[in-house]
């Protein structure tokens, strides 16, 4: 289940035991994933803390971004101004079990499979007309999952030149290279050529198979010798 519709259903939970709290009453038991939460009144103050968990997520996110690193417990507590070591066990086995975290082998924190997901608006957004604001309704989407298949054949290459702007690649645009020996006609390519590497679309005329930059300055480049495939561009981004 996504980070943001685990949070939603807990509100709607939330609710309803803060009535059952000034009642005096008591929790039933519920199963939510693999967790059992507790028979207690107490069990308010644990879902409100699960509530702030994608706040607290948000800071680790921040702190390894800065530190390539996430931060022991007692620097956790500093962060996010825990009082008690108990808060921050809790919270990590919180984050934990929705494999956000996880523990290295020599016992410190780590990102988990889910560590780097960006929160994906429910809404799209218009390029032309404009459209109604974005809705706080949100599902999760891994940049990595989404872009990267094949993690051990991908490689990174910043993008040097202007040959390919009609194709929307810009100078130190990044591209994602799947590392592969064949491409289809069409595709957008790493090739060699000549032992020099360039990034042109494949094309084919008669029996000989050229390359098409996307800059009318540029011209077909027709190997005269034997033309290499080193990889084809599935994704690409660049930074504003």
């Amino acid at each position: 289940m996504a980070f943001g519709a685990l949070y939603k259903k807990l509100g709607h939970y939330l609710v309803n035991a803060a009535l059952m709290a000034t009642k005096g009453a008591n929790f039933r038991p519920f199963l939510f994933g693999s967790m059992k939460c507790l028979t207690h009144v107490r069990s308010y103050s644990i879902l409100k803390a699960m509530a702030n968990d994608i706040d607290y997520l948000g800071k680790l996110q921040d702190y390894y971004a800065d530190q390539k690193i996430l931060p022991s417990y007692a620097a956790i507590a500093q962060l996010l101004g825990f009082k008690s070591k108990n808060a921050v066990t809790a919270l990590v086995a919180r984050l934990k079990l929705q494999s956000f975290i996880e523990s290295a082998s020599d016992g410190r924190l780590k990102p988990g499979r889910r560590f780097f997901e960006r929160v994906l608006a429910e809404s799209t957004v218009q390029a032309g007309f404009a459209t109604a604001a974005l809705s706080d309704r949100s599902d999760s989407l891994s940049i990595d999952d989404y872009l990267i298949e094949r993690p051990s054949d991908t490689v990174l290459i910043t993008v040097k030149g202007d040959s390919m702007i009609d194709a929307g690649i810009f100078q130190d645009d990044v591209v994602i290279v799947e590392k592969k020996q064949s491409a289809n006609i069409g595709d957008v390519v790493v090739a060699i050529v000549d032992n020099e590497f360039t990034l042109k679309t494949l094309g084919r005329e008669g029996k000989e198979f050229v390359l098409y930059p996307a800059n009318k300055a540029y011209p077909t480049i027709r190997p005269q010798g034997q033309l290499e495939i080193f990889g084809v561009v599935v994704g690409q981004f660049r930074k504003y």
